[in-house]
């Protein structure tokens, strides 16, 4: 896969993961035998012509360099003890601790949630394929398939809202490193992901159409999926 850029992946492992309801911040759930940021980063390992793998934590993180020794296929990825209060600051810092190792404002960017370990390497390189000579960038999503209801404070339903044009955000979310820099600066912290920093700044991004697998970890029956999952993969490839 021929790029005008390098290709850099940003993994925000910052968070506790309080929904999840695990006695440690999620990423470092076991599932299907490896904590899970393990397979959400050795299936981002295997996209082709990625020239960095990083990943973000929190300053006080003492578990990931350990996790990483475990698991000799991901002696490429990179740790940058970073990580800020809001998913926004940590992709912010992760993105200037590239600029200061040698990454340049022009190449690109893919920013993934460590949650969403369920990842193909396939999906990734079709949003790389769409994007990579797209002038703003754009993520990975899903059409809306349910009807969608707009609840007033009580929980009673105020409207059905019309889906036809309606997307749920996956990731990555595929963005020029300089251009997402200085959206986030600009957007604040309050962003959830880095496409509304980018659409803040009257961009459009490209919504790359994703995989209904490619759910992000929140809650307790969250994790037995992705559990259930993972072992059907391993019942289809065996090592």
């Amino acid at each position: 896969m021929e790029l005008t850029q390098r290709l850099h992946v940003l993994v925000p492992a910052a968070g506790s993961g309080s929904r999840a309801g695990t006695s440690k911040p999620k990423q470092y759930q076991a599932l299907a035998g490896m904590p899970l940021v393990v397979h959400t980063l050795k299936a981002m390992a295997l996209i082709q012509g990625l020239d960095s793998l990083n990943v973000v934590v929190s300053p006080g993180d003492n578990q990931m360099g350990g996790v990483l020794q475990c698991h000799p296929s991901l002696s490429q990825v990179r740790v940058w003890p970073v990580g800020g209060e809001t998913r926004a600051a940590s992709v912010g810092a992760g993105l200037q601790a590239l600029l200061d190792h040698g990454a340049a404002p022009g190449d690109w960017v893919l920013v993934h949630d460590a949650a969403r370990c369920l990842i193909q390497a396939p999906w990734v390189e079709e949003l790389i394929r769409c994007c990579r000579d797209d002038a703003v960038g754009g993520l990975l999503a899903l059409p809306l398939p349910d009807t969608l209801k707009q609840a007033d404070a009580t929980l009673r339903v105020r409207a059905t809202l019309e889906r036809t044009d309606k997307w749920l955000a996956q990731t990555p979310q595929m963005f020029r490193l300089g251009l997402l820099q200085n959206a986030l600066k600009h957007a604040g912290s309050s962003v959830t992901d880095e496409a509304s920093a980018i659409e803040a700044q009257g961009l459009q991004p490209l919504l790359v159409r994703g995989n209904a697998l490619n759910f992000k970890v929140t809650y307790p029956e969250d994790l037995l999926l992705a559990q259930c999952v993972l072992q059907a993969r391993s019942q289809e490839n065996p090592a």
